[in-house]
Formats: structure tokens, C-alpha cells, sequence
């Protein structure tokens, strides 16, 4: 019984913690465009072919 004593704050610390990360990447702008970078690669592999 003992242990809820430790692992309550605990869990609550944790999951704060993940709340202001998660809070600081989306005010950064992380998830503003997820479609881009994956097409990123194709048109910088056509580049190279281009150019060589």
C-alpha cells in the first residue's frame, strides 16, 4: 500500500511531463505539414537524376 504513496505522484509527473512535450511540439510547428517530408525524398531523388 505503501508504494501508491510513490507511484501516484510519479504517474502524475510522467504524464505532465508528456502533456508539455507534446504541448511544445505542437506550438513549434511539428505537426504543421506531414504530407511534405515524405514526399521530399521522390523529388530530391529526381533532382539528382536530373543534375547527373
Amino acid at each position: 500500500m505503501s508504494i501508491l504513496y510513490i507511484l501516484i505522484p510519479l504517474a502524475l509527473v510522467l504524464s505532465a511531463g508528456s502533456v508539455a512535450v507534446f504541448w511544445w511540439a505542437v506550438r513549434d510547428g511539428q505537426f504543421d505539414d506531414l504530407e511534405t517530408p515524405a514526399l521530399r525524398i521522390l523529388t530530391d531523388e529526381r533532382r539528382q537524376k536530373r543534375g547527373g
